[in-house]
């Protein structure tokens, strides 16, 4: 089966993006922070300070959507209510930022964007069947038992 190494991939690759997300705008805030110039009147220091908390925010979201993928590896379930939320929002944001980087940074962001929206959305289709019983006969049929015999 694929979809516990599916679910490990993708946890280890959403906790990744969350850490290079809130490093990159943390640095963004400090670039800003320290140019000391103004954009169409904005305060600086409102600009690095909302840089770096959306930084952060950012981050936690992608680690919240790794911390799902990772107790879906780890329980080999599949997710329930909120987490599957996240799961198809994080999918969502995949596929939005994969169009904002082809044009912004280049095909190679591109097809890591679309590589792991593939695998979430991969991880979420695999567990979308529901688990068959114990007790049920291969091939989700139930098992033939002859008629009772009947004396006259």
């Amino acid at each position: 089966m694929v979809r516990r190494p599916v679910a490990w991939v993708v946890a280890v690759l959403l906790f990744a993006e969350a850490l290079g997300i809130a490093a990159l705008n943390w640095f963004l805030g400090v670039v800003v922070d320290r140019q000391d110039m103004s954009l169409a009147g904005l305060d600086p220091d409102v600009m690095s300070v909302s840089s770096k908390i959306g930084g952060v925010v950012f981050g936690l979201y992608f680690a919240l959507c790794g911390l799902v993928a990772l107790l879906v590896a780890l329980r080999d379930r599949r997710p329930a209510g909120l987490g599957r939320v996240l799961l198809v929002s994080v999918a969502v944001v995949h596929g939005l930022l994969g169009a904002f980087t082809w044009g912004l940074v280049g095909w190679h962001a591109f097809l890591f964007m679309v590589a792991v929206l593939a695998l979430v959305v991969l991880l979420l289709m695999t567990y979308d069947a529901p688990p068959e019983p114990a007790d049920a006969a291969p091939g989700g049929t139930e098992p033939i038992t002859p008629p009772a015999p009947t004396t006259p």
